[in-house]
């Protein structure tokens, strides 16, 4: 197959605060002209990713240190007043259109397809959306990637009520090569070796009671681990074959998922940036680019 035959993906796992990671990486990929075809982003990878495709390097860091100890971004106030940790209004409005502003033009004109995963509430399957422009309704199914059970209400968009991609889909290179995506590089936030444990008793008992509306969609959740781990054997066998470059950190990157302190979001996406720079060849002959 030559580089004139390639559909070239961009797969990014999700995972809260580890997607500072991804977003060093994609720093890095930006500053370097490194491009794709088509990117699918799952949660943090969608929250993230998209300023890959509106072009705007350093963007997920400075809003993420800037406000992360704001309540009005995320907060226990905010959860118990609300149903969401993360603010709604500020997250996925006030900072992407008055504060910190996405740039959807560029988002817009940027030939490169750009889809988000959520799972359906209802049936506990996997949906995806095709953003176009970046605005609004784009905003909100990305909301909706990252819409975590127990932490967020679900999203309702055209009659479905969407939660967390992650939960039905954690890394949705299938879905990209169904799409013709041919020659995927695939970033996660978990070292290699790492498995996903099953849900706890406890942590099941919580997950029955917060989501009895959703029933479906918590089977979902106890099945994930079996999920995920079935992908992450999946990727490994296509990374061996050599069909796709997958990108992760050498080793765990020890943050929270709801991190607040900004050295510490610093640190992550440092780090990813660093993995970027030590990868950047090999992306780049992976993806047939002059060097």
């Amino acid at each position: 197959m030559t580089k004139d035959n390639y559909k070239r993906g961009l797969i990014l796992e999700g995972g809260a605060m580890r997607g500072l990671f991804t977003a060093g990486i994609l720093d890095v990929f930006m500053e370097n002209g490194i491009t794709f075809d088509g990117i699918a982003g799952i949660s943090a990878g969608a929250i993230f990713g998209c300023n890959l495709k509106s072009h705007q390097i350093g963007r997920a860091l400075r809003y993420n240190t800037k406000f992360s100890r704001d309540p009005r971004y995320c907060s226990l106030r905010s959860l118990i007043f609300t149903g969401d940790y993360y603010g709604v209004k500020f997250c996925y409005e006030d900072i992407p259109f008055k504060l910190d502003l996405f740039d959807t033009d560029t988002f817009g004109k940027d030939p490169a397809e750009f889809w988000v995963g959520a799972t359906d509430a209802d049936t506990g399957k996997p949906v995806y959306h095709l953003c176009r422009d970046g605005k609004r309704k784009d905003m909100k199914w990305i909301r909706a990637s990252g819409s975590l059970p127990l932490v967020s209400r679900a999203v309702n968009i055209g009659g479905h009520r969407l939660l967390d991609g992650g939960m039905s889909d954690s890394v949705p290179f299938e879905f990209m090569e169904k799409r013709g995506y041919n020659r995927n590089v695939i970033i996660l936030t978990r070292p290699d070796g790492y498995t996903k444990e099953p849900v706890s008793g406890g942590m099941k008992l919580l997950l029955k009671l917060g989501m009895r509306k959703y029933p479906k969609a918590a089977e979902t959740m106890f099945a994930r681990s079996e999920m995920y781990n079935r992908q992450m054997q999946e990727i490994k066998k296509r990374e061996a074959e050599g069909s796709v470059l997958v990108i992760r950190p050498y080793e765990d990157l020890n943050i929270s998922r709801t991190e607040r302190d900004p050295a510490e979001l610093e640190r992550v996406c440092r780090i990813g940036r660093q993995v970027g720079a030590d990868r950047l060849a090999e992306v780049k002959d992976f993806l047939g680019e002059q060097r």
